[in-house]
């Protein structure tokens, strides 16, 4: 039976929960010049979405789209688990018109909890083995949500060991004025950090001094306390 999406969206608020989305309200900043000003929450747990892709990762990638189109915050998270789902199971052909779809629809892809979600899964892994420009290209984005993509996607590479896109998007993003662009180059970085020491410290030796304070926190986090005490009074 084919479902309409008008279904989807009724099964969804069928499981928010007023409580849970006045919090979320506060939580991603919806509130007038904040970040993600106007964006409508139902009060749905991530738990309780993800188990919803089961029900409905089958649906038309057409139909996929359109629900990531919704005003409804939970709503384009679960496109986004689902284009996630529908990515991993498809041939190159498939997977690169999934890829297209995604760039196209950056516009809905607009907060840090989406893009957290899919970049890697989808920009990261399909540029993995190819061109690496299109993340290049994300990173200098006028929009906040394309450039924290860019770093975002980068994760897919850093779990395989390849660190130099990351380092590289690094520094393009050192001055970036927002700051969960620092908290997300802070983390990569620290990722970089997990499985190459010496890698991550290279770089912060060479950037620490002008890196915003949020993203060198992020970045030095699981380094021994005396270590990153000396990186945070500028003693390295």
């Amino acid at each position: 039976m084919k479902i309409q999406i008008r279904q989807i969206i009724s099964r969804l608020k069928e499981l928010g929960d007023p409580e849970i989305a006045a919090h979320s309200q506060r939580f991603f900043k919806t509130g007038k010049g904040e970040y993600a000003e106007g964006d409508k929450f139902l009060g749905i747990r991530v738990p309780d979405l993800r188990k919803c892709v089961k029900e409905y990762r089958d649906i038309p990638l057409e139909n996929t789209l359109e629900l990531l189109r919704s005003p409804f915050h939970e709503a384009r998270l679960l496109a986004l688990f689902i284009l996630v789902a529908k990515y991993s199971s498809k041939n190159n052909t498939e997977k690169g018109y999934i890829y297209k779809s995604y760039l196209s629809h950056t516009a809905y892809i607009n907060n840090w909890d989406l893009v957290d979600c899919s970049a890697e899964h989808i920009v990261g892994a399909h540029l993995f083995n190819g061109d690496k420009g299109p993340i290049y290209r994300l990173a200098v984005s006028n929009s906040l949500w394309e450039r924290r993509i860019g770093v975002m996607a980068t994760f897919h590479f850093v779990k395989r060991n390849q660190f130099s896109d990351t380092l590289a998007i690094a520094e393009l993003l050192l001055m970036d004025p927002e700051d969960l662009i620092h908290k997300a180059v802070g983390w990569m970085l620290r990722e970089v950090g997990k499985r190459d020491l010496r890698a991550e410290e290279k770089f912060l030796v060479k950037f620490y001094r002008e890196m915003p304070r949020t993203m060198l926190r992020y970045a030095i986090e699981k380094l021994p306390e005396k270590k990153r005490q000396a990186y945070l009074r500028g003693t390295i």
